[in-house]
């Protein structure tokens, strides 16, 4: 994807993700980091547990974070990867459209078809963003 309408969409696809991983990181995330802070604070204010005891209590403290972080990476992975291969198989058809010995024109006509195909996919998984955000988001709930 090279011209401007497909620079356009890549554009599209990059502003509504950053758009969500803020919403769950004001929504979501900040939680569950601050539940992770005030967890280790509290591990700091003991004066009898040994310091191997205060580690494992801050290590543990932070497995929520980490859940939230991973989970979340998974699932935005998951979607590029998806729209990846949706811009794969639009690659393949317009290959398997040009045959053995394209002209130039032909080869104009394949990238314009792989273009708007490209375009189409991001259209399209644009729409997947606000049921993933709302099952993240309550996935994220869950987590203490």
């Amino acid at each position: 994807m090279a011209s401007a309408d497909a620079e356009a969409a890549q554009q599209r696809v990059t502003k509504e993700m950053t758009n969500m991983v803020d919403e769950l990181d004001r929504t979501q995330l900040r939680r569950i980091q601050m539940m992770m802070h005030n967890c280790a604070a509290k591990c700091c204010e003991s004066d009898t547990a040994s310091m191997d005891q205060t580690q494992r209590c801050i290590t543990n403290c932070s497995r929520g974070v980490e859940q939230a972080q991973n989970y979340v990476q998974q699932e935005i992975g998951s979607l590029q990867n998806r729209l990846q291969r949706c811009v794969l198989d639009c690659q393949d058809r317009v290959k398997d459209k040009l045959g053995a010995n394209p002209g130039d024109q032909d080869v104009e006509d394949a990238k314009a078809q792989f273009e708007v195909c490209a375009i189409k996919c991001v259209d399209n998984h644009i729409t997947l963003i606000p049921s993933l955000l709302r099952r993240m988001k309550s996935h994220l709930s869950s987590i203490n």
